[in-house]
């Protein structure tokens, strides 16, 4: 939220870093995005990924703790990150993001009473969960604030710390997958923080609906949609080789071929789309949805964008992690930056948190 302090889940350790390390374990990629804080505006001093394999993390889940493990010891090895000290998300349905209202009051005392005020909120059980607010109207006069609840199970929050633990790497804070999504988009697109914006992150397994008014997160909703199914379902029913459907989902080859089966598949991001627009009708906030931000690796499907920014009849554009952000000259080592700069949104937005 522009002029805010962003909420993250677990801070460790004190200090103020000149560089932090974003790192985004996703399930088809893990990314790793190292920021200068040194200047007067930050700066992306190295970028990194490796493909991982596709039964090590599933649904966000680590199934293979162990290959990841390996994965990012070799990463770091290779590309000779220096920096330990490293930012890592959390996402999926272990993770909530809800704004609700209550009694005015100060942060301090807000601190106190916010356990039991997400009781009423959280489908967990109070004692498994990490909790952190923020006061989105500190400055309001009325009788109640607005407060942005986060909420993470604390198994899936120290499960991430030990796993960068075994990989030689310090988590000095755990951040939100959404919220970092969210970090990216302002630095890169000021304009997203005006009026109701949706930023739309389609992943290897799951696509993230966010939508914003005036830069504050109002619903936060996740598809079973992504490019392995995608991929899964061009092997089922037309009888092609893994390579090949992956060539069809970067638009490759003879992906006109199946533009038909692409532009099916993208309605289904649309109704989720609508789905959100919907949801916040029911709650009166009387303004359709202004701009449509696309991220992740997913959103270069052949016809996707067009397919949303149609049926929705809403400005549409695919973002880029580097649109605002400078990148030193040493950063891109082989990386191809027009491809890989919606999928590197999520690391870039955890390596803007500023440790300390």
């Amino acid at each position: 939220m522009a002029g805010h302090k962003k909420p993250y889940m677990l801070s460790l350790g004190r200090g103020r870093k000149k560089k932090t390390v974003g790192v985004d374990l996703g399930s088809g990629y893990v990314k790793v995005a190292v920021i200068d804080h040194g200047k007067e505006f930050p700066q992306i001093e190295q970028l990194a990924m490796r493909p991982i394999d596709s039964e090590a993390i599933v649904d966000g889940d680590i199934v293979e703790p162990g290959l990841v493990v390996e994965l990012l010891t070799t990463l770091f090895d290779e590309e000779q990150i220096s920096a330990r000290d490293v930012v890592a998300g959390v996402g999926g349905r272990d993770v909530i993001i809800k704004l609700i209202r209550m009694d005015r009051m100060d942060e301090s005392e807000a601190r106190e009473v916010i356990p039991w005020e997400a009781e009423q909120h959280v489908p967990f059980e109070m004692d498994n969960v990490q909790l952190d607010f923020e006061i989105t109207d500190p400055d309001g006069e009325g009788l109640q604030m607005t407060v942005l609840l986060v909420a993470a199970k604390k198994e899936v929050v120290e499960n991430r710390v030990a796993l960068m633990e075994e990989a030689g790497l310090a988590p000095r804070i755990v951040d939100v997958d959404a919220l970092a999504l969210h970090n990216a988009l302002e630095v890169n697109y000021p304009a997203a923080m005006e009026g109701l914006t949706a930023l739309i992150n389609v992943g290897h397994d799951t696509t993230t609906v966010n939508v914003l008014d005036d830069g504050i997160p109002l619903l936060t909703r996740d598809m079973s949609f992504g490019t392995r199914r995608l991929a899964a379902e061009l092997e089922a029913e037309h009888g092609m080789a893994p390579d090949e459907a992956r060539a069809v989902l970067r638009g490759e080859g003879s992906s006109a071929l199946f533009s038909d089966f692409l532009g099916q598949r993208a309605q289904e991001v649309a109704r989720g789309v609508e789905r959100a627009a919907a949801f916040l009708d029911t709650h009166e906030i009387g303004i359709g949805i202004g701009r449509l931000y696309l991220a992740g690796g997913g959103v270069r499907v052949p016809g996707l964008a067009e397919s949303l920014a149609e049926r929705l009849g809403v400005e549409t554009q695919i973002t880029s992690a580097f649109e605002q952000i400078q990148i030193k000259p040493e950063a891109v080592n082989g990386v191809d930056l027009d491809a890989v700069a919606p999928m590197m949104m999520l690391p870039v937005g955890l390596a803007l948190r500023r440790l300390g």
